[in-house]
């Protein structure tokens, strides 16, 4: 007999904030916002970076949290 899956209210919560950073950087690429960090400029492929990163952590956590496929 197959078990239900447990509930993960962390694990939703994280991929929400991880889905949250994500388009904030997609938003970064598509406005062109300029971002300064102690006088240095930080450029547009780390966004990019960081885009693919925190939308492939945030699809990976919500698959595990939602009991899908492994």
């Amino acid at each position: 007999m197959k078990k239900p899956p447990m509930r993960r209210p962390f694990t939703h919560l994280a991929a929400f904030v991880l889905a949250l950073v994500a388009l904030v950087q997609l938003l970064r690429l598509m406005l062109g916002w300029e971002v300064v960090i102690q006088g240095h400029s930080v450029p547009m492929w780390f966004s990019f970076v960081a885009l693919v990163v925190a939308g492939g952590l945030a699809a990976t956590v919500w698959r595990e949290s939602s009991g899908g496929p492994r």
